[in-house]
């Protein structure tokens, strides 16, 4: 249980990659008040932790309810995983979290917790899908302590996002543009070969 819990925390952190989440809260937050950048990292850390909590709870159960066999979502949540980790290798503007469009909005909003940072930046479409494929098989019921260490891990993750948010502008100046765009890279090559494992995993579930 305690490699699949480590094997989570990694795949769950390259996913949330709070690194990427630096330059954007400096950005967004630039010229405000040191309370609101406080209150903006404390409700995006709170409601995505909210998401991601019901969507471990009721994930498995919703996947069942709609038809889909955990194998296929496997598949599908490497494939999704897959074309995060090709935008994080290539540094190009995610897709799958938010639009240049909606960045350009997000500079306007008085609140900024709910939508970028909580969705879909902490809790987004790729956290989600990990979040399901790694809590579908594991029953709160059935194996109450294997859940709870996997959750552990999940909030783990949403700690050390809160503290790079409250340390943002302090980090940003110790690593700088570069160095947060080259750690980007790196995880991004670590998370598209577990992708890949996901999809086989999947394939093996399917057809074997």
């Amino acid at each position: 249980m305690l490699d699949q819990v480590v094997k989570f925390f990694v795949v769950f952190f390259v996913v949330v990659e709070p690194i990427s989440l630096l330059p954007l809260f400096v950005s967004l937050t630039e010229g405000a008040s040191e309370e609101y950048r406080r209150r903006m990292a404390n409700k995006a850390v709170l409601l995505s932790g909210a998401i991601l909590f019901l969507f471990a709870l009721f994930g498995a159960n919703f996947l069942e309810l709609m038809g889909i066999s955990l194998e296929a979502f496997r598949i599908f949540g490497g494939l999704l995983l897959f074309l995060i980790a090709l935008e994080m290798v290539f540094a190009r503007e995610s897709g799958t979290r938010t639009t240049s469009r909606e960045h350009a909005e997000n500079r306007q909003r008085a609140d900024i917790s709910v939508f970028p940072l909580a969705f879909p930046f902490i809790a987004g479409p790729g956290a989600l899908a990990t979040i399901l494929l790694w809590f579908g098989p594991v029953s709160i019921t059935d194996s109450p302590l294997h859940w709870a260490a996997l959750f552990g891990a999940v909030f783990a993750v949403l700690v050390i996002a809160y503290v790079f948010m409250r340390l943002a502008g302090r980090l940003m100046r110790v690593i700088g543009v570069t160095g947060a765009s080259v750690s980007s890279r790196l995880l991004g090559v670590i998370l598209g070969a577990l992708a890949v494992q996901f999809v086989i995993d999947g394939l093996k579930g399917a057809f074997g």
